[in-house]
């Protein structure tokens, strides 16, 4: 059983769009994810502006990934690498603490993710 962030189980990310490395709904991880899709956000189109000028356009549909596109509000299992490199530049989308991997400590520090955190009430996924 995974864990998040807070220490109890993982709780699924978002199953529309449906999303995690494994494509399960979950930010779950293994070795063969080596980007670490590990941070449950909530997309904003400042987020995705600035993960496109990085190479990585996040809302073209793409069929043979079984990917949709994402709109801003969608909830998405994030790389922790790309999530620290928009908290550096000022435009880090939201995170879901209770969706997100305890792997993405590795990466940020949990007082970063929890000044980030999105309301959880109403959550859709």
């Amino acid at each position: 059983m995974d864990h998040n962030v807070l220490g109890s189980e993982l709780v699924p990310c978002s199953y529309d769009p449906l999303t995690g490395f494994f494509r399960d709904g979950c930010c779950n991880t293994s070795d063969e994810d080596t980007g670490a899709h590990v941070i449950c956000v909530k997309v904003t189109a400042e987020f995705l502006a600035f993960s496109a000028l990085r190479g990585n356009d996040l809302t073209t549909p793409r069929p043979s990934y079984r990917f949709a596109g994402l709109r801003p509000g969608d909830r998405w299992c994030l790389c922790a690498e790309r999530w620290k490199e928009a908290l550096e530049a000022g435009c880090a989308p939201l995170v879901v603490l209770e969706s997100t991997h305890m792997k993405a400590l590795e990466f940020v520090l949990l007082e970063d993710l929890e000044r980030h955190a999105a309301p959880t009430r109403n959550a859709r996924l």
